[in-house]
């Protein structure tokens, strides 16, 4: 039998174990406490940043003496207001993008700058697969836009050397099909530098004021972004020639081509920034954009003769499987007044023919029919619209 002794002992040891089971409980609960009240805490913040009012964006344009600022708020007037204590005097300076609280109307917060979407999407991030070998008949074209764009940008030290200022803009005009757009991608695939493509329309906003900005923020990536080129195709949509009447959208056309003209020839050096413009219709630009110091060179893409045409057949056809029969030089006969797009087209054609009838490889009278397709095609978009006159 057990003495008293002995069970008042075993009684000890059992209060022992469970007082420090309690206190190991009271410890998991009080961590499991701390917890939740992170939570709470957190969903609390979580709650008043979805029930506070936003915040409007705003631009400092001057730090008064009595250490309020004047600011232009993207949502309506100027607006005279106080600066927050945690924004630091150095942070603030005309220009700065700040956020604006709209119960108090104070700076809350400087937003870092940042590029507008819409503008950082006309760079091109991958490259085009199009080399200088992938353009046929336009040799001495190449020639002048590689001495214009590449070589101020690979060797600029010639330039200092021989003590004149290199090309800032090259201009390439001529008729639709000609390869001006195959040109500048042949560009943006063989340099280094960075570039941008923007369509002139794209410059056109319904806003006043909105194409302007576009204009500078597009010159102002370009620098950042340095060595770079700039691509404007179809530059007659922004730089006609300015006439003294016309509509509200005419004039906000010509406010946002004097904002191209300014950045390309202002009083900011663009440095290693080159433009290439693109037209159809020179004769409709105005002089201001074509006179040097801002298209220093104007490149003529014309109608291919006879050897540019057999040039642009073999780049056309050095992948297609052609048959012996089919005779290049008499294709670049028999395309006379073909520019470069109706001769790919004309490629393009044959091999559709071959195709229809089961073959893999292409003939020459598949050429031929195909030269004929695109004659007809030429000569109904050529004819002229008849002109109805009406009478009162």
């Amino acid at each position: 039998m057990e003495s008293d002794g002995d069970v008042t002992k075993i009684e000890g040891d059992s209060i022992t174990e469970y007082v420090k089971y309690l206190e190991k409980k009271i410890k998991e609960l009080e961590e499991e406490k701390l917890m939740l009240k992170r939570e709470v805490k957190y969903y609390k913040e979580e709650m008043e940043k979805l029930l506070a009012p936003p915040l409007i964006e705003g631009v400092i344009l001057d730090i008064l003496p009595d250490g309020r600022a004047v600011v232009k708020s993207t949502s309506g007037p100027n607006l005279i207001v106080m600066i927050g204590g945690n924004i630091k005097k150095e942070q603030l300076y005309p220009g700065a993008t700040v956020a604006i609280n709209q119960r108090g109307s104070s700076i809350v917060e400087v937003i870092p700058n940042r590029e507008d979407p819409y503008v950082k999407a006309m760079e091109v991030m991958e490259r085009p697969n199009v080399s200088y070998s992938d353009i046929g008949g336009l040799s001495k074209q190449i020639e002048e836009l590689r001495e214009t764009v590449e070589l101020p940008l690979l060797k600029p030290e010639l330039f200092r050397k021989v003590g004149i200022e290199p090309p800032k803009g090259v201009l390439l005009f001529g008729p639709p099909g000609t390869g001006k757009t195959l040109l500048a991608k042949a560009v943006a695939g063989e340099t280094k530098a960075t570039f941008i493509r923007v369509v002139g329309s794209e410059f056109v906003q319904k806003f006043i004021g909105e194409g302007a900005r576009i204009v500078r923020e597009v010159f102002e990536l370009a620098k950042r972004k340095a060595p770079s080129i700039i691509f404007i195709d179809e530059l007659d949509a922004i730089a006609a020639k300015r006439i003294d009447l016309g509509t509200s959208g005419e004039r906000e056309v010509q406010r946002t081509m004097m904002q191209l003209l300014a950045e390309m020839d202002g009083f900011d050096p663009l440095g290693n920034v080159k433009i290439i413009g693109a037209t159809n219709r020179i004769d409709i630009l105005d002089p201001a954009i074509l006179r040097p110091g801002r298209f220093d060179r104007i490149i003529e893409v014309p109608l291919p003769d006879k050897k540019g045409r057999y040039e642009i057949f073999l780049v056309h056809v050095r992948k297609m499987n052609i048959d012996k029969s089919v005779d290049i030089g008499k294709l670049a006969e028999l395309s006379e007044g073909f520019v470069g797009a109706e001769i790919k087209a004309t490629c393009v054609e044959a091999g559709y023919f071959a195709i229809r009838e089961g073959r893999e490889k292409v003939k020459m009278e598949d050429f031929l029919r195909a030269l004929e397709k695109i004659k007809e095609r030429k000569k109904q978009t050529s004819l002229e619209v008849p002109q109805v006159s009406l009478a009162f």
